[in-house]
């Protein structure tokens, strides 16, 4: 007997990594217009690296760079089992989401400010007043920016994600899942770190060239660190996946996921 659709391991595999996908890749949009320090952060100094002229190299970091990392070790996963076609479904449905997000916040910020909420929430905890609707508009505007140059680095990141993962396999067949699991994701995140803060902060924004290098690079050498860190997760996600599967039923996701993706970038 057939098994129904909320019963199949295959489709509630799917709905799992799609719902861990979705939720970080949201978030990590809406958190990504503030830039902390990492070494303030940790009670350090910042380094303040001389580099690219005046400019001094401090680990700083969008705040979305923190998930960023789930998001594509998802999409390893889900290459691995469901191939171009489930990436490219659910990078697809993201996007709608988070483009969904995007002209939820602008309306917000267009409605009028109630005069309470003006008074009740118009001072810090010191009890100095300042305009909370123009503090709301200012970080939401700066999401904004955000939302969309990451709508731009994402797609293109998860294609070449896709297509360097399958490229990989086929010239390890199934093992070192490592290798074509990082791989990949160290090079989509080469392009998603400068392109996300170039077209957010020196198309849209303000910043010189010389630190949209600067941060980019502190981003990807940040997710270059936590890329390897968390390889030893995939090996353990892959057993909880294995296991719930069953053997037989894994081992022919993965094949079929590999042999569909070889035939187009696409």
């Amino acid at each position: 007997m057939s098994q129904s659709i909320l019963t199949s391991k295959k489709t509630n595999l799917f709905i799992i990594l799609s719902g861990i996908f979705i939720t970080n890749a949201l978030i990590a949009e809406l958190i990504g217009g503030k830039i902390f320090s990492v070494e303030k952060t940790l009670g350090y100094a910042p380094l303040d690296i001389p580099l690219m002229g005046d400019y001094l190299l401090s680990f700083n970091l969008t705040a979305g760079v923190v998930l960023w990392p789930v998001v594509f070790i998802t999409t390893d996963i889900i290459n691995e089992y469901f191939g171009k076609k489930g990436v490219r479904k659910i990078t697809f449905i993201t996007v709608g989401l988070i483009a969904y997000a995007f002209v939820a916040i602008y309306l917000a910020m267009k409605l009028a400010p109630a005069d309470f909420w003006l008074e009740v929430f118009g001072t810090d905890e010191n009890g100095v007043p300042f305009d909370i609707n123009y503090a709301f508009q200012q970080v939401l505007t700066q999401g904004l920016n955000i939302i969309f140059a990451s709508l731009v680095a994402f797609v293109i990141g998860q294609f070449v994600d896709v297509y360097v993962f399958h490229r990989l396999r086929n010239l390890t067949g199934k093992h070192k899942i490592w290798l074509r699991a990082t791989g990949s994701t160290l090079v989509s995140q080469l392009i998603d770190s400068f392109v996300v803060l170039g077209v957010a902060f020196y198309l849209l924004g303000d910043w010189p060239l010389s630190q949209v290098i600067a941060v980019g690079l502190t981003n990807y050498i940040y997710k270059f660190l936590i890329a390897v860190g968390l390889t030893p997760l995939l090996y353990i996600a892959h057993y909880v996946i294995d296991n719930y599967l069953g053997k037989e039923l894994s081992d022919e996701m993965m094949e079929s996921a590999n042999q569909e993706s070889g035939k187009s970038l696409f």
